[in-house]
């Protein structure tokens, strides 16, 4: 009876737009740079991948580029080509047919890229001509992941402006055509919508710097944008307040964040979704940040809606943040990573497979669709089996 009423809140049903999820398990958005070579197209084998985790309430796909602009490392696949969309398909079709949920994160990486990942071996763009410090990971001369500088980007011209957001707005409707459920807009994470909303990356003068309400625009715009193509009921939007992921900095967090949740709450979206600021913290098992609690209070306060929050949860620190009221929905990466059949294991208090970091990012079947579930461990289903050719 005890184990029973520990996991009571994690496995009650609950509402996410227009959708009734059986539990409050997300699979969180992990990049796993596993798309088919050449044009960064899904193949059978992450349709499999995402097959395998379908019994998370909801699946939020890997960050998927716009655009070839918007790349920012080698091997992740887009929504901006035909190939593109019948690769997703198979995606979708296979989450559909196994009974599952999924939402395309839509992402322009900004500033976080390289030359050799642009179109015609351009500068990538930003709000402003500012370097960051840390490494791309690009596709080398002979065809292996390396990790090379970043380099100084190009500030976008005011008038570009509106060519971003028509990224936005085809990747959406290139993501309705693949038939996914929904989309999530990554503004999180010190990529492009995150560039423009922190003052750290945002030096501009125009329309789109300066004052929160001016650096928050160009989201906002997306936003608007996009739920015009799928509603709002359908729309997730990620943030990562306090985060320092890719040089990211901000001189006022709670102003900035706090600002960008409210207005985010008039759109009557499906969801917001969090970067735990305290996940260092509770990875640990200690204490978090007061500054972290603040943050997640506030974002509490002026986001009246669905509130998802990810990041260094087990199940015992999930079932207490969800009992305590400060999210709706508990987002699960690398033990969902590792752990197909995640909601099982913790329904069981199973024990749990250690995810393999050298494995994370490129290759193919191995550390990817070979971790077992418990059915495949006990002999009573089948171990995976596709053809893993990714390149």
């Amino acid at each position: 009876m005890e184990q029973q009423a520990a996991t009571e809140t994690l496995f009650q049903p609950v509402q996410l737009g227009r959708y009734k999820l059986p539990h409050r398990m997300l699979m969180a958005p992990l990049t796993r740079s596993r798309a088919r070579q050449p044009g960064n197209v899904p193949s059978p084998m992450n349709a499999l991948y995402y097959a395998q985790r379908s019994t998370a309430a909801l699946i939020v796909s890997e960050a998927t580029q716009v655009s070839q602009q918007g790349q920012g490392y080698a091997w992740t696949p887009g929504i901006h080509s035909l190939d593109q969309v019948e690769g997703w398909r198979l995606v979708t079709e296979a989450v559909h047919k196994a009974g599952g949920l999924i939402f395309m994160q839509l992402w322009h990486v900004g500033r976080i890229s390289h030359p050799s990942l642009q179109p015609d071996g351009m500068l990538p763009v930003a709000p402003s001509s500012l370097k960051p410090k840390g490494l791309a990971f690009i596709e080398n001369e002979s065809g292996e992941g390396e990790l090379v500088p970043f380099v100084t980007p190009r500030a976008l011209e005011t008038e570009e402006i509106p060519y971003i957001i028509k990224q936005y707005v085809r990747g959406a409707r290139n993501a309705l055509e693949a038939g996914v459920d929904g989309i999530e807009i990554h503004a999180a994470n010190g990529y492009l919508l995150d560039q423009f909303l922190n003052s750290g990356t945002n030096r501009r003068t125009d329309a789109y710097g300066g004052s929160v309400e001016n650096r928050a625009r160009l989201l906002l715009e997306v936003v608007e944008a996009v739920t015009r193509v799928w509603g709002a009921n359908r729309v997730g939007v990620r943030l990562s307040p306090l985060g320092t992921f890719n040089d990211i900095c901000d001189q006022d967090p709670e102003k900035t964040f706090g600002c960008v949740a409210k207005k985010l709450n008039e759109y009557g979206l499906a969801y917001l979704h969090l970067v735990n600021p305290a996940i260092a913290e509770l990875e640990k098992g200690i204490e978090p940040d007061p500054r972290a609690i603040r943050m997640l209070d506030l974002m509490r306060k002026k986001f009246r809606g669905t509130l998802i929050i990810t990041g260094g949860f087990d199940q015992g620190t999930a079932e207490n943040w969800l009992k305590q009221g400060r999210a709706d929905l508990i987002g699960f990466g690398r033990k969902f990573l590792a752990n197909p059949d995640l909601p099982n294991r913790f329904r069981q208090h199973a024990h749990l497979n250690a995810d393999d970091p050298a494995t994370y990012y490129g290759g193919g079947a191995i550390g990817y669709i070979d971790y077992l579930t418990l059915a495949q461990e006990r002999g009573e289903e089948p171990k995976p089996h596709v053809d893993e050719r990714w390149r």
